[in-house]
């Protein structure tokens, strides 16, 4: 799982897995991308800094490497 924050656009990408077929927009702003096996692959939040807390991310027992990347 990767989150990206776009700062030009306040879009936050919640990339879950490889691939995406179809995108739902399941309130405004806020876009699920579907994979054609039915899974969930991504979610776009845009004008994220108005819909969620991003002043801080928690991962709570994580079952595997957590990385950081600069922007």
């Amino acid at each position: 799982m990767k989150l990206s924050y776009f700062a030009d656009t306040g879009s936050l990408y919640i990339d879950l897995s490889e691939g995406s077929v179809e995108s739902l927009e399941i309130s405004e702003g806020v876009v699920l991308d579907d994979h054609a096996a039915g899974r969930l692959v991504g979610i776009d939040i845009d004008e994220a800094t108005k819909r969620v807390q991003m002043d801080r991310l928690v991962l709570s027992q994580p079952p595997s490497t957590v990385e950081t990347a600069a922007a």
